[in-house]
């Protein structure tokens, strides 16, 4: 969050506002779900019998292999996300050569007219909803004389993560019998909730209010 602050806004204290507010919507689902399916037994299966087997037969011989096994694979890991936000980025640019994120922009004019935002925040959003890191660059290059509204959608699209790091998550949970469901409920709850801390801790502590 500091980072995001410090790089894009040129400020820590919105780092400071953003890691915060972010806390407070983790606890917040935290606390929503513990009531997730409290009187239902979930039964989940994992397939732990060969790293039982290895764990159990590691030696000083056996010591190398496993840990270039884990270098490996962290090395898969770090190249496979790599690869989601390549991937994502190749998306944007077509859609936005395709001329649909100018539609979604269209689509959303009178919104933005609205509240007295540009149209262009929609498509901004829309890029953040596919790929979180290309949507808080737009979001923070948006020259609003309000630029509280930019820091509240920044603290919701870190909250909802965005279609790539959903799919991300899913090539991970989908090789045991997690469900995806409670994961993407509990990410668009989180950017809510951070949104909505960051709008009240704005409005309320004219510390953080950025406003010009």
């Amino acid at each position: 969050m500091e980072l995001v602050g410090i790089s894009l806004f040129g400020s820590s204290l919105i780092g400071f506002l953003l890691f915060f507010t972010h806390i407070l919507g983790c606890l917040t689902v935290g606390f929503l779900f513990r009531f997730w399916k409290k009187n239902k037994e979930e039964k989940i299966s994992y397939n732990t019998s060969k790293s039982e087997n290895k764990l159990q037969n590691i030696t000083v011989s056996s010591l190398g292999e496993v840990l270039g096994e884990s270098i490996s694979s962290a090395i898969s890991t770090i190249l496979m996300i790599g690869g989601f936000v390549v991937l994502f980025s190749v998306i944007i640019s077509i859609l936005n050569a395709s001329g649909i994120t100018n539609l979604v922009s269209l689509m959303f004019e009178p919104i933005c007219n609205f509240f007295g935002l540009p149209s262009k925040i929609s498509s901004s959003i829309f890029t953040g909803i596919l790929e979180i890191t290309n949507g808080i660059n737009l979001i923070a290059g948006i020259k609003l004389k309000h630029i509280s509204v930019n820091i509240i959608i920044t603290a919701f699209l870190l909250g909802i993560g965005g279609i790539s790091i959903l799919l991300q998550v899913l090539s991970i949970v989908s090789k045991s019998d997690l469900s995806i469901k409670p994961y993407i409920i509990g990410k668009i709850l989180h950017g809510t909730f951070a949104a909505v801390y960051t709008f009240l801790i704005i409005q309320f502590f004219p510390m953080f209010n950025f406003n010009l």
